[in-house]
């Protein structure tokens, strides 16, 4: 039960931090425009259960390659100092919030989320995570699903219902740097437990891999815009100048 607590909360974690200032986050906050946050929020459930038991259940089954067991968790570790990188160079929506269905809000959320999660960095972060805790899918799973709903929420209630602009540079930051430790940790965890290299030569390979990711990190903050959603910003460009009950 203990380490099934410790997916968990991990998982949330990782998850919510992955979502903040995601695709996916931006995509639930510009639905919110149109629909109730209730139905969002459901068909954003909906569509993350699905997705997330696939990515669950495809890095379970990685586990399975016990020979290359190495391999599959330093692969793991490297990935979170990727997820780190991706976070500080952000997304944009890509005309996801425009797709329509014939099946109400909740369906309509719930089919493009899902079409956007796919390959998204935190479908990717939850099949490295099934990889580390291989004997808890189910706390992975919930986790995951928790992390999702927890950062959509919060980008709805902030950037949607109190129309305050989310300080998405500071917190792209932040998530990055945890997801870059939590790599780091990883690879040391890898070079000298799993491979056995002697202290000199995991802190060279640690300090290697720290260059490499600062130069990474220096180039993409260099060239990055912050962009604010335009959805989100219009819609509460437009709330904020209709006249008041009493007018």
């Amino acid at each position: 039960m203990g380490i099934t607590f410790a997916a968990f909360i991990v998982s949330v974690g990782a998850v919510t931090l992955a979502e903040m200032g995601d695709k996916t986050q931006l995509l639930a906050m510009a639905f919110a425009t149109k629909y109730k946050a209730s139905k969002v929020l459901i068909g954003v459930f909906l569509a993350t259960v699905l997705n997330h038991a696939l990515a669950v259940a495809a890095g379970n089954y990685i586990t399975k390659f016990s020979s290359a067991e190495v391999w599959i968790q330093g692969i793991a570790s490297l990935s979170f100092i990727f997820f780190g990188l991706w976070t500080i160079r952000g997304d944009k929506l890509e005309g996801e919030e425009n797709r329509k269905t014939r099946f109400g809000a909740v369906m309509t959320v719930a089919i493009a989320f899902f079409i956007a999660e796919l390959g998204d960095k935190t479908q990717l972060a939850t099949i490295a995570l099934a990889t580390k805790f291989p004997t808890d899918p189910v706390g992975i799973l919930l986790g995951t699903t928790t992390g999702m709903l927890i950062a959509d929420a919060i980008g709805i209630i902030i950037g949607v219902v109190m129309c305050k602009r989310i300080p998405e540079r500071t917190i792209k930051l932040v998530s990055a740097a945890a997801f870059i430790l939590f790599g780091f940790i990883g690879s040391f965890q890898v070079a000298s437990q799993k491979l056995l290299f002697s202290m000199p030569v995991t802190a060279g390979i640690l300090v290697l891999l720290a260059v490499v990711t600062g130069v990474a990190s220096y180039v993409i903050i260099k060239n990055s815009k912050e962009e604010e959603d335009s959805t989100v910003a219009e819609y509460c460009r437009l709330r904020n100048q209709e006249p008041s009950p009493g007018n």
